[in-house]
């Protein structure tokens, strides 16, 4: 047995003095204030005195190893003990070649794919307890966000799709009843008039005016249409569109 351990640096490879200072800062109050986690890079030691990771590269295994706590690319924050492994080092080894072919650099995604999931899954392997909640928290938020905002784009695609389809239905059906009624005849189902057919041509105008009208303005469209509305207006009556425009909350409220 041998212990396995985590060594977490604060990203500051951005280039950029001010950049780093700021990720350093962020890492200060969201980790050392209140303990929810911030922006990080770690690496698992095991067995001698390398630690190993998983970066971005074109070609190649993104998989690599440094002197542990030596990482020149990052700021060497702290190490944690995750425990111990049964693996001997002729299975480590084996371990990490299957992760090299398994982690070639081009699939390096810093929500999904970084080095702090590397990590989790080189710890499933040798049997220890994976990184700290905290530790890649922002990443897990930031891929949870995009995975809402897909799930809702597609709903919203859906929805509309559907309501298409039942207006269509619901035009020709109401369509047919006032045919029927107006020439006081029935006709035969399936078929169209000539003046159904001239109707069922404006639907498509017809829905598309109607799911404009409900999609929200902005607060551009809003301004530009009291401007086209106050130039034929009353001065007290230009006011009162003014102060009639809703306010509408931001996203962060």
């Amino acid at each position: 047995m041998t212990e396995v351990v985590v060594h977490i640096y604060d990203v500051t490879n951005s280039g950029s003095e001010k950049t780093n200072n700021t990720i350093l800062q962020i890492n200060r109050f969201f980790k050392d204030g209140i303990g929810l986690g911030g922006i990080f890079h770690s690496a698992i030691q095991v067995y001698g005195d390398d630690e190993w990771s998983f970066g971005y590269c074109e070609q190649a295994t993104g998989v690599f190893s440094c002197h542990s706590t030596k990482n020149p690319m990052y700021t060497y924050r702290e190490k944690i003990l995750l425990g111990k492994t049964d693996c001997t080092i002729f299975m480590v080894n084996q371990i990490l070649r299957e992760l090299s072919r398994e982690w070639p650099g081009h699939t390096y995604d810093l929500l999904s794919k970084n080095c702090n999931h590397f990590c989790d899954v080189l710890c499933d392997r040798l049997g220890v307890p994976k990184l700290p909640g905290w530790v890649n928290r922002f990443a897990h938020a930031g891929d949870t966000a995009l995975e809402v905002a897909g799930n809702t784009a597609m709903r919203v695609k859906q929805a509309k799709t559907e309501l298409v389809s039942a207006s269509k239905v619901a035009y020709r059906f109401l369509s047919n009843i006032t045919s029927n009624v107006t020439n006081g005849s029935p006709q035969r189902p399936g078929t169209l008039s000539s003046s159904e057919n001239g109707n069922l041509r404006l639907q498509g105008s017809w829905f598309k005016g109607l799911l404009n009208t409900a999609k929200p303005s902005t607060s551009t469209e809003m301004e530009s249409k009291d401007e086209d509305a106050n130039h034929g207006a009353p001065n007290h009556q230009r006011k009162q569109s003014r102060d009639s425009v809703p306010i509408h909350p931001t996203a962060f409220g």
